[in-house]
C-alpha cells in the first residue's frame, strides 16, 4: 500500500518519524525522573538556605540540633508531598491512557456519497483540524470550482485526488470522544480501487457505510454494480462486525431532511444487509446526518432542523458501540501491511492478537526471520507497548526492508502463524463473469487480511446445502455430493492452491486470518473462509 505525504499534510498524516526524535522519545521516562531529581535537590537547597536565615535572624540562637529538627520538618512536609504528587500525576496520565479503548473505523460506500467530507467533518469537529486550515481548504475547492469538496480535502492530502475528487489510497486519520480513540480509515469507493478498499476493511474493527440521500445517487450506489452492495458484502468477509449506516446529504434540495426518503432507503437495506450476514437488530445502527455541515455528528440536531428525528447523532453511536473483545495475552499476530526504511526497518500493521513489547524476540513469517523489537509507535507517539486492535509502526532489528512484503505477518516465536501453498475453503459464489465457469482449474486473485496472491481452485471437494446449514467438518469421512461445477449463489468447498507461502489461520481457530475474497477482472466472484490446512510442518496436502 502506498501512502502519499507532502510537506504542508496535516497534523494527522503519518510521516516516517525522524530518528533523532525516536532516541529523544525513548528517554522521556528517564528525563521525568532527572528533572524530579533536579527539582527535589533545588527545593532541599532553599530550605536549607530558609532555616540557616532564620537561625541567624531570631534572638537567641537555638541550637544544631533544633536547627536540623526544623530542616527535617520542612523537608518532610515539603518533599514528600511534591514527589507524591508527581507520582500520583504520572500514574492518572497511565491509567487515562489505558482505560481509553482503542477502534479502527473504516468509512465505506459508492463513490460520491460523502465519505471524506463526512471525515474530514469528523476531524474539524474534534478539533484536529484549526478555522485557518479549513479556510486554506475553502479557498483551494474553490479555485478549483469544487466549492463543497473542501471538507473532503482534510482527507484527501494527495493532488490527484482533489483534482479528481475521487479518494485512491486509504485515508489515514484520528480522533477521540471521551471514552474511545479512533482510527479513521477512508476508504475508496470507485470500483477501480476495491483492492484499496479491502486493505482499509481489513484493518477495521466497525464500519460506516455512508448513502447519499440525493435523488438518484443512493440508486446508483445500490442497484446491480454500484459499490454500495460490494462494499456491504466486502465489510462483513474482512471481519467488520458492527456497521452504522449514515444516510448522508439529508439536508440537499431533493431531500429536506424528508422522513419518506429515509425509509425509503432503510427500507431497502435492511433486507440486503441481512442476506450479507449481518444481524440488522443488534450490529446495525441507521442514522440521518449531514456531513458537509456537520448537522447530527458531533451534538445531536435540533428539532427545528429535523422534527422527526429522536436518535442519537453520530458521536454517540460510535462513542458506545460494542465490539468482540481481543486476547491481549495471546500469540502475536501483526499481518504487515508496509513497510519502509528509517534508520532501521520499520513495519505497519493492525495487532490482531497478543501484546508487543520493547525487547521482544518475533518471527517474521513465513520466512522465518527471528527479529527483536526495538521501538513501538501509536499514532505517532513512542510507547513501551501496544494491545490487540492497535494500528501500529514497529521498528524491527535482524531484518533488511527488502525482505518484508506485505502479506507476511509478525508472529510469536513459540506459536507461529503457519505458512501454506494450499488450504481447503467455504466458498460463496456471488455472481461469476458472464460465460465462466466455478470448475477445477477457475484462476482468481484472492484478498486474505494484507495478502494478495494469485490463485487457483484445484478440487471442488463438496456443494453445501445451506438450508440444511449443515456445517462443515474438514475431518468427516464421507463428504456430500462431488460436483464437477457450480453456479452463481452455491455454496462448496474447495481446495485453493497458490503460487507462494501465505500465512493463514483456520477461521474457527483465528477468524481475522481465516476470511477472504476472490476477485476476477475487478470484480469480487466469492468470498470465502479457510477450513482445513496442512499439518504442521507441511505446506500443502499429501496427494
Amino acid at each position: 500500500m502506498e501512502h502519499n505525504e507532502q510537506a504542508d499534510a496535516p497534523p494527522f498524516s503519518h510521516a516516517p518519524l525522524p530518528a533523532e526524535q525516536d532516541d529523544g522519545a525513548a528517554d522521556d521516562w528517564t528525563r521525568d525522573d532527572a528533572d524530579s531529581m533536579a527539582v527535589d535537590s533545588y527545593h532541599s537547597g532553599a530550605l536549607a538556605e530558609h532555616a540557616a536565615e532564620a537561625v541567624d535572624a531570631a534572638p537567641p540562637a537555638p541550637s544544631a540540633e533544633v536547627v536540623k529538627e526544623v530542616q527535617s520538618s520542612f523537608q518532610s512536609l515539603e518533599l514528600k508531598p511534591s514527589a507524591g504528587t508527581h507520582e500520583d500525576a504520572q500514574m492518572v496520565v497511565d491509567e487515562e491512557e489505558e482505560t481509553k479503548r482503542h477502534l479502527n473505523v473504516v468509512f465505506i460506500g459508492h463513490v460520491d456519497a460523502g465519505k471524506s467530507t463526512a471525515g474530514g467533518q469528523i476531524l474539524f469537529l474534534s478539533g484536529q483540524v484549526d478555522d485557518r486550515t479549513i479556510q486554506k481548504y475553502e479557498k483551494e475547492a474553490k479555485d478549483k470550482s469544487r466549492e463543497s469538496w473542501y471538507m473532503a480535502y482534510i482527507m484527501d492530502t494527495n493532488e490527484e485526488e482533489r483534482l479528481k475528487g475521487k479518494t485512491v489510497e486509504v485515508g489515514r486519520a484520528h480522533f477521540e470522544t471521551e471514552n474511545t480513540r479512533f482510527t479513521i480509515l477512508d476508504a475508496p469507493g470507485h470500483k477501480s480501487y476495491v483492492p484499496n478498499m479491502i486493505s482499509g476493511a481489513s484493518q477495521a474493527d466497525i464500519g460506516v457505510l455512508v448513502i447519499s440521500a440525493r435523488k438518484g445517487e443512493f440508486e446508483t450506489g445500490y442497484e446491480r454494480g454500484g459499490q454500495t452492495r460490494e462494499h456491504v458484502l466486502l465489510a462483513k468477509t474482512l471481519g467488520v462486525a458492527k456497521l452504522i449506516v449514515v444516510i448522508n446529504k439529508m439536508d440537499e434540495p431533493t431531500v429536506q431532511w424528508s422522513k419518506e426518503r429515509y425509509d425509503e432507503i432503510e427500507g431497502k437495506m435492511v433486507p440486503f444487509l441481512k442476506s450479507s450476514g449481518y444481524n440488522v437488530k443488534k450490529d446495525v445502527q441507521f442514522l440521518p446526518i449531514s456531513g458537509l455541515c456537520g448537522t447530527n455528528m458531533k451534538t445531536r440536531m435540533d428539532k427545528s432542523i429535523c422534527s422527526w428525528w429522536d436518535g442519537p447523532c453520530l458521536f454517540e453511536v460510535l462513542d458506545h458501540i460494542e465490539v468482540p473483545l481481543r486476547d491481549p495475552n495471546g500469540p502475536v499476530r501483526m499481518p504487515i501491511i508496509d513497510k519502509y526504511k528509517d534508520m532501521g526497518t520499520i513495519v505497519m500493521g493492525k495487532l490482531e492478537s497478543g501484546t508487543i513489547r520493547e525487547g521482544d524476540s518475533l518471527f517474521v513469517m513465513p520466512n522465518k526471520s527471528n527479529v527483536k523489537v526495538i521501538g513501538i509507535s501509536l499514532d505517532e507517539k513512542k510507547v513501551r507497548r501496544a494491545g490487540p486492535a492497535e494500528n501500529v509502526r514497529v521498528k524491527l532489528s535482524g531484518i533488511e526492508e527488502e525482505d518484508i512484503m506485505a502479506g507476511f505477518v509478525l508472529s510469536s516465536i513459540a506459536n507461529h502463524v503457519g505458512a501454506f501453498t494450499e488450504f481447503n475453503a467455504q466458498l460463496q459464489i456471488l455472481e461469476l463473469l458472464d460465460n465462466a465457469i466455478f470448475t477445477a482449474g477457475y484462476k482468481a486473485v484472492l484478498h486474505i487480511h494484507s495478502v494478495v496472491e494469485e490463485c487457483e481452485i484445484v478440487d471442488l471437494i463438496e456443494e453445501v446445502d445451506m438450508k440444511k446449514k449443515n456445517e462443515i467438518d474438514p475431518k468427516k469421512k464421507k463428504p456430500g455430493r462431488k460436483p464437477l461445477f457450480v453456479k452463481n449463489g452455491a455454496v462448496v468447498v474447495c481446495r485453493i492452491q497458490v503460487n507462494n507461502l501465505i500465512c493463514i489461520e483456520k477461521f474457527s481457530d483465528f477468524p481475522q486470518l481465516g476470511r477472504f475474497t476472490l476477485r476476477t477482472e475487478g470484480k469480487t466472484v466469492a468470498v470465502g473462509k479457510v477450513v482445513d490446512v496442512p499439518p504442521i510442518g507441511s505446506t500443502k496436502f499429501s496427494a
